[in-house]
């Protein structure tokens, strides 16, 4: 549209010096000086209002650019009539204004101002010089520049129209790029592998979040490689320089994980910018210990499965002989220790299984107050407990609700409740073990487990949720573990808290209602 304005002016200004010519080419007198001051000067003024008013009509350019080829149209038709020397110069710069007008509008409507400025051609040759030799080329010349303006404007909407989807398509594609970017940023950003890019002056053109973490936090200024890593530094020209790899962990700030750094290089014998990645040895360990668990759990399984019926028959066998009538005391004894460890091995089997299994959790919505009393009047019917005391304690008002598998979550409180009776009791005094329900802070579900006992030394602590670690000469070492893998499979946590003058409390924060979080996000 700017193109056509500007062109637009120096056309009226083309026809304004055409129209005061003192005289034409040919040497004869300008006929009519009084139309064509009628005609230019009205489009001058409409040509300058166009051009300034550009901006504001883009928003409408179909609706403007029709009008503004309108009055093109009829300008020229006009200053035909009054500049008859210069017709096919005027015919000429018409067509410009076709076919850039073509580039906007449909095909339909660029026909249809290209037939009437034919038309306007074929009228003004047959008004103008009617009959004679003259009139019959003036009509050819103007069926002519008719069926060039249909070309023009047909070609030139071909060509707007490949245009727009060329702009289309690029203008995709730039936002797909720059997505794909953000993505790749975003990607690199978040890795759990440190990655770094650096020159060959040594110095860090970008860093990721875990490649900051593993350097210490420097700061934003810090840039030279040699100060903020002098290992690395050295490993990176030691690798530069002879092609190998040192491949041992080491530590490139204090209090950060050992980390084993890989380089290279962005372009094949290209040393002047090299990637630099750094993998934390802790993250290895820790997938190595998955995996080695994963398969342990599963030859584990194998194993408890070809000693359950072995060890079914052993104590069918010692309930047999403990209904003899034959027994003697010392007999009997042994019998009734073989059966108490035929639980015990049997609780062992159960948890390993357990271990193997990993069912996927099913959620339903809980009222935990209620569910932590059903659980409780439940555990006392089927243990028990003598003169320990198990209760509930539901805090503050408000219906605690959360999103658990009801089943999974009765596992992981019998085994807190069971721990806690079993260890959290004073010598020669009941365990006093309360199950606490209540909102967090922030609204969360927690269920809590809490006992008067002595507690758990802090280093035993930080070992309790470990697999097979165990401090009772009894103990399997896979419950709290099970417990945990449960609570992480219904998006839970499960920690463990220590308790101000004594005692321990086991704390499960659980996944808040769905419909509640949604009630709190809007009302927030």
């Amino acid at each position: 549209m700017l193109f056509l304005n500007i062109f637009r002016l120096v056309q009226a200004l083309l026809y304004i010096g055409l129209a005061f010519a003192p005289m034409q080419i040919g040497g004869e007198p300008l006929g009519s000086m009084r139309l064509a001051l009628l005609v230019t000067l009205p489009y001058l003024l409409f040509a300058i209002a166009a051009l300034a008013l550009t901006r504001r009509c883009v928003p409408y350019a179909k609706v403007t650019v029709s009008i503004w080829l309108a009055v093109d149209v009829a300008a020229a038709v006009l200053a035909l009539s009054a500049i008859d020397y210069a017709h096919i110069g005027i015919a000429m710069m018409l067509a410009v204004n076709l076919g850039v007008g073509a580039l906007i509008l449909s095909l339909r409507l660029s026909s249809f101002f290209a037939a009437l400025a034919t038309l306007g051609l074929l009228a003004h040759a047959l008004f103008a010089q009617p009959g004679g030799g003259n009139g019959e080329r003036s009509l050819l010349e103007s069926a002519l520049f008719g069926l060039a303006y249909f070309a023009i404007t047909t070609l030139c909407h071909v060509l707007g129209r490949q245009l727009r989807a060329s702009e289309a398509l690029a203008e995709q594609r730039s936002t797909d790029l720059a997505n794909l970017s953000q993505v790749n940023e975003l990607i690199i950003r978040r890795m759990k592998t440190g990655v770094l890019l650096v020159d060959d002056a040594n110095r860090i053109h970008q860093i990721n979040e875990s490649a900051w973490m593993l350097l210490g936090n420097p700061s934003a200024e810090q840039r030279d490689l040699g100060r903020l890593a002098p290992e690395l530094s050295r490993r990176l020209y030691h690798w530069m320089t002879s092609g190998k790899l040192d491949e041992t962990a080491t530590q490139l700030a204090d209090g950060v994980p050992e980390v084993v750094p890989r380089f290279s290089r962005l372009a094949p014998n290209d040393d002047s910018l090299v990637l630099i990645f750094l993998d934390d040895t802790s993250l290895l360990s820790r997938r190595a210990e998955e995996l080695t668990l994963s398969s342990l759990g599963r030859l584990s399984a194998s194993i408890a499965h070809e000693i359950r019926n072995p060890l079914a028959a052993i104590r069918y066998s010692a309930q047999l002989l403990a209904e003899s009538e034959k027994m003697d005391s010392a007999d009997q004894r042994m019998v009734e220790i073989i059966n108490n460890h035929c639980v015990r091995l049997n609780e062992i089997i159960e948890n390993i299984l357990q271990l193997s299994r990993r069912e996927r959790s099913r959620p339903e919505t809980l009222d935990l107050g209620r569910w932590a009393q059903s659980f409780v009047d439940e555990y006392k019917l089927g243990n028990d407990i003598g003169n320990d005391t198990l209760r509930v304690v539901v805090g503050g008002a408000a219906e605690v609700a959360a999103m658990a598998d009801p089943q999974q979550l009765q596992q992981v409180m019998w085994n807190l409740v069971q721990n806690a009776l079993r260890y959290g009791r004073l010598p020669a005094e009941p365990a006093r073990v309360i199950v606490i329900v209540r909102n967090g802070e922030h609204g969360e579900p927690i269920l809590e487990v809490t006992d008067r006992g002595p507690g758990i030394a802090p280093k035993v602590a930080a070992q309790i949720f470990e697999p097979f670690y165990t401090t009772h000469e009894y103990g399997t070492g896979l419950g709290l573990y099970l417990a945990r893998q449960m609570a992480e499979a219904n998006q839970a946590s499960l920690e463990y808290v220590r308790v101000a003058g004594g005692g321990s409390c086991f704390r499960l924060v659980l996944t808040p209602q769905m419909n509640r979080m949604a009630g709190e996000a809007a009302a927030g």
